[in-house]
């Protein structure tokens, strides 16, 4: 089955086609994963972008129950040098191809990925339209150009409705803005009883559910699209911890009057070296992001950076100079991507723990799952 790449600046990349048939357009990005294509085609950041993967062989080792970090995912499109349609690994139970398949997701091979690659970090990303079909190009050239970029991905990759995942310790907040589900296994697995909200959730309905400390979750696109988010956190800021992560930085950040811009051609990939400015000490990052908090936005505000990314210098680590609060633009959870910065998950929980004994207050009631039920719904009301 032959497939087409166009991008809006003409150019055409002729491939074969793999996946789900059809049309679909996005932004056209790039990751530099040597692994992990299952955890990038359902993370939820992902939403409206058509990604180019540089590592040339893609479905070796197929596709595992575990390695889902949402249940339907939300790319607009799959770009691959190398497609393996016969993948060697005891963990996989079906094939790169089926996923696609299953969730109407096109997939593109045997095109110069590296070339494309070239172009993205040259020209910046673009907007792209993959086509199984048989249309003149001129056709493809005027149903890309009437498209636009999404500016709803929050709305559409976050939960519709409060859930929890109970626990004995202390009680999360966790704000759904396209979460991964990395996030939640490392807070659970650190027994942490996490309620995941929406991302319209307001303040006072947060509030009703009496947490300890909120995590600000990742999620795809503008960080100024959801400016309600941006007032949410405000109204949190200081009564209770705070850590976000990724996309919950950038509006951890604009909540404290700092800037945000989008940047040439993103950060994604799982090795991206990011300092830590207190300790001088290189951490190797999972990140996927196509905005950044302008540095000069940060002076005169309550924020203080305490990370910077070794390639470009970008910001990615900031805390809150009065208030317990912080964020990282990188994912500590991984998935895919390695593991030195879980840390910063046991930093936050110290961060509560310290927060209580500075501000006791009267015991919070045992975890009944009738009082988590009552609350919750209280709440939704």
């Amino acid at each position: 089955m032959q497939a087409r790449l166009l991008l809006e600046d003409g150019t055409l990349f002729t491939g074969l086609g793999f996946g789900a048939e059809g049309q679909s357009t996005g932004e056209v990005v790039f990751n530099t994963g040597i692994t992990g294509y299952q955890e990038v085609l359902s993370d939820p950041s992902y939403c409206g972008q058509i990604v180019t993967m540089t590592y040339p062989l893609i479905g070796n080792y197929g596709i595992a129950r575990n390695d889902f970090e949402c249940i339907s995912p939300f790319i607009h499109g799959f770009v691959v040098r190398r497609h393996e349609p016969v993948p060697s690994n005891w963990r996989a139970e079906y094939t790169l191809d089926r996923l696609l398949k299953e969730y109407g997701i096109i997939g593109i091979s045997d095109i110069d990925t590296r070339m494309l690659t070239r172009k993205l970090r040259h020209f910046g990303t673009m907007k792209g339209i993959l086509s199984t079909g048989a249309e003149r190009v001129e056709e493809l050239q005027e149903r890309l150009g009437l498209s636009t970029i999404m500016t709803n991905q929050v709305d559409r990759t976050s939960t519709k409705s409060i859930f929890s995942s109970p626990g004995e310790g202390e009680r999360i907040v966790l704000i759904d803005y396209g979460a991964k589900s990395g996030i939640l296994r490392d807070l659970t697995k650190r027994g942490c009883d996490v309620i995941v909200v929406p991302h319209d959730t307001t303040a006072e309905q947060i509030r009703r559910l009496k947490p300890d400390g909120i995590q600000l979750s990742n999620g795809p696109g503008d960080p100024k699209d959801v400016p309600h988010a941006v007032e949410t956190i405000k109204q949190l800021l200081g009564e209770y911890p705070m850590f976000g992560i990724c996309l919950g930085h950038q509006l951890f950040a604009l909540a404290c009057g700092a800037d945000t811009s989008k940047l040439k051609f993103g950060h994604r990939g799982g090795n991206h070296p990011v300092k830590e400015l207190a300790t001088n000490r290189c951490y190797i990052t999972s990140q996927n992001h196509g905005y950044t908090v302008l540095e000069e936005s940060v002076k005169g505000t309550s924020l203080e950076v305490t990370h910077i990314n070794n390639n470009d210098r970008t910001i990615e680590g900031l805390k809150h100079t009065q208030y317990p609060a912080f964020s990282v633009q990188y994912h500590p959870e991984a998935a895919p991507g390695p593991y030195d910065s879980g840390y910063l998950f046991d930093e936050f929980l110290e961060m509560i723990r310290t927060h209580k004994k500075e501000n006791p207050q009267r015991p919070r009631q045992a975890h009944l799952a009738e009082s988590l039920r009552g609350e919750l719904q209280y709440a939704q009301k």
